[in-house]
């Protein structure tokens, strides 16, 4: 757990050549990270000294008060400038941490846009229309040369050597151009790939490096096994026992897609973010549950529910809303699938999630902690409102294992998720 106080001190460093990458902040990287990441980016840049190499040593909170935000909005916007490859950090823990800053430039635009996972997120975001303009404003423009001649001249043409000592040339580390590629995390093994699709459909010596790192990335994209790649890499494969590329992208993307109603994959959270992760340290069941809910996707968590591993697409559709549309933060989604799974007979119901996560959002619930206490609160609220004797209130068998355990669920009827979702919007 790596929170930053304001007290904390920090130092740049310039590990490329910064030169005016303005536009590919703005068109390229900003639409995918935010506004605060490439201003947070762009600050760090100007702690730089004259020669943009080293800055002095500053404390988080000039940061903070420089760009008028929170530790929060901070370490969120840090994080995704780590993840997409612009920063690299380093801290050294002590009564007062000590960080370090490595800046990298972004990537050029071809690199960018060639890179699966940075193209398909960035389409994406902007829709279609946006995209097409961004590749336009970043190509180059096409002059047919077929009728000139390339006189341009070559270096021995113009410089010769002369009768003085050639000094013996040394190996200096200097700045360089360069940017810090992503790092991913995939469920797909290739060597198993590979031995599912025999020789004769697929020259296994053909796959470069670029190669599996590419087919590793598209699987991340669009969240696909094994099975799933090896079927999407037979559809990929040439006369000549290569993969297409461009077939390989496409395939992946239609497949997705007809899964999907149509929709393409966007860029989330996967887990609860660090900073909004417990510091509390234990053993007991209360903590080793927060644990869990923080440090598990929603996609995993709501998979690990099925029998088969493998949740309804209705179920999935949910999740995204929760996350992309209400913008709730991973771990409390878990909580709150948790919740209403347990108090519901195992039943994702669209109207009754809806009733419960638009509350949670208008109370700003970012925290597993909250979340978990919300729930009770919310509980206890809902058998209050229910107007039925105790002896009639039949017990729930399956509750969250966080409540109280003098707390009893009921399986939520119609009439009941009717008259929660109106407790949940302030009415008596």
């Amino acid at each position: 757990m790596n929170n930053v106080l304001p007290s904390d001190i920090f130092i740049v460093v310039n590990k490329t050549i910064l030169n005016d990458n303005r536009s590919l902040l703005t068109n390229l990287y900003q639409p995918l990270v935010g506004a605060i990441a490439i201003s947070l980016y762009q600050t760090l840049w100007s702690f730089l000294d004259r020669l943009e190499v080293i800055s002095l040593e500053f404390t988080h909170n000039t940061l903070l008060n420089n760009m008028m935000i929170s530790c929060n909005e901070f370490m969120e916007a840090r994080e995704k400038l780590e993840a997409i490859g612009l920063i690299k950090t380093y801290v050294k823990k002590e009564s007062v941490n000590s960080y370090v800053y490595e800046l990298y430039s972004p990537m050029s635009a071809k690199e960018f846009l060639n890179n699966p996972i940075l193209n398909t997120s960035l389409y994406n975001a902007v829709g279609e229309k946006e995209y097409e303009r961004t590749i336009e404003f970043f190509k180059i423009p096409y002059i047919n040369l077929r009728n000139y001649e390339d006189i341009t001249s070559k270096f021995s043409d113009t410089f010769v050597w002369t009768t003085s000592t050639v000094r013996n040339m040394e190996m200096y580390n200097l700045k360089n151009k360069t940017s810090r590629s992503i790092s991913i995390m995939s469920k797909i093994d290739i060597n198993t790939i590979l031995n599912l699709i025999p020789e004769e459909l697929l020259n296994h010596r053909s796959l470069t490096k670029d190669m599996k790192d590419y087919i590793t990335k598209i699987s991340f994209i669009y969240n696909y096994d094994n099975e799933a790649m090896v079927e999407i890499i037979r559809n990929s494969l040439t006369d000549k026992h290569t993969i297409d590329k461009n077939k390989l992208r496409e395939y992946a993307s239609k497949c997705y897609q007809f899964d999907n109603m149509g929709k393409l994959p966007s860029l989330i959270y996967r887990k609860q973010p660090e900073y909004l992760r417990t510091n509390k340290e234990g053993m007991s069941d209360h903590l080793r549950m927060i644990n869990m809910f923080e440090t598990t996707s929603p996609y995993d968590f709501i998979s690990s529910k099925y029998k088969t591993g493998t949740p309804s697409n209705s179920d999935l559709k949910i999740i995204a809303y929760l996350l992309l549309d209400l913008d709730l933060k991973p771990g409390v989604v878990n909580v709150l699938v948790d919740y209403v799974l347990k108090i519901n007979n195992n039943n994702l119901q669209k109207s009754f999630v809806d009733a419960i996560a638009s509350q949670w959002k208008k109370s700003n619930i970012e925290t597993v902690e909250d979340a978990m206490e919300f729930a009770k609160k919310e509980y206890h609220k809902r058998q209050n409102k229910k107007e039925v004797p105790k002896s009639t209130v039949k017990k729930e068998t399956m509750k969250p294992t966080w409540f109280n355990e003098n707390i009893e669920a009921d399986s939520a009827s119609e009439d009941e998720i009717k008259a929660f979702e109106e407790l949940l919007r302030g009415n008596k």
